[in-house]
């Protein structure tokens, strides 16, 4: 018994319908080859699936475009011809609007105003005042933008600054100053009075009798630091 026939409908189901379009498809791309072979005829199929996929065949030795051009001859007819004058009637409107903005650029550079009637001027007067504002607008915003980075990089400048004189005030050793005995309390005392003036951190030694060798050296009290 042979298989009965199957009614010709649309497969509701989308699985079976899936399957049944991958499995027609492949016979009949199988039928296109053997037809190909067979009786040396050119064969082009182009398939859409529901899904959007794109599938093709072509007999080896020509190609889709070569078949395209053998069937305009036959049927006398093209393709291509409205998709063509569409394509002509884009690039004169897009040509159209490329010549209004150059004129619109002339004029607005002060050129070509000769054939502009007073509305027309004024309008134009009005775009310009316009574009100046814009332009204004967004030079004050540099301007703007610009001084706030300036300041900010200013401030982080004054603060590293400031860091570094903390830090090299802490690595720096306390000052001392050396005071000979001679003259007694005269050396001594000028001695303090003149480290009053000093730093708060500046010493100031006074030489014992036990140590006769610092006697008569010519050091004040800013010449010895010990380091």
């Amino acid at each position: 018994m042979g298989r009965g026939k199957i009614e010709i409908k649309r497969i509701e189901n989308a699985t079976n319908r899936q399957v049944t379009y991958s499995k027609r498809r492949t016979g009949i791309m199988k039928k296109a080859r053997e037809l190909t072979v067979l009786c040396d005829a050119q064969v082009a199929i182009i398939m859409f699936s529901s899904t959007g996929k794109y599938h093709e065949f072509c007999s080896p030795g020509t190609d889709i475009k070569t078949i395209f051009d053998r069937y305009q001859q036959a049927i006398g007819t093209s393709l291509w011809i409205e998709q063509y004058e569409n394509m002509q009637r884009t690039l004169s409107h897009l040509k159209d609007i490329n010549r209004g903005l150059r004129t619109e650029i002339r004029q607005r550079m002060g050129e070509d105003l000769d054939s502009l009637d007073f509305d027309e001027l004024r309008g134009l007067e009005q775009n310009v005042d316009a574009a100046l504002k814009e332009v204004r607008h967004r030079k004050y915003h540099v301007i703007s933008t610009q001084t706030d980075t300036y300041k900010k990089k200013v401030k982080h400048s004054h603060e590293a600054y400031k860091n570094l004189q903390q830090e090299l005030g802490m690595r720096e050793d306390p000052a001392f100053g050396y005071v000979d005995n001679t003259g007694a309390g005269v050396a001594w005392d000028g001695a303090a009075a003149a480290l009053g003036g000093a730093p708060p951190d500046m010493y100031a030694f006074r030489v014992v009798p036990s140590q006769p060798n610092l006697h008569g050296m010519a050091y004040g009290f800013h010449d010895l630091r010990l380091g």
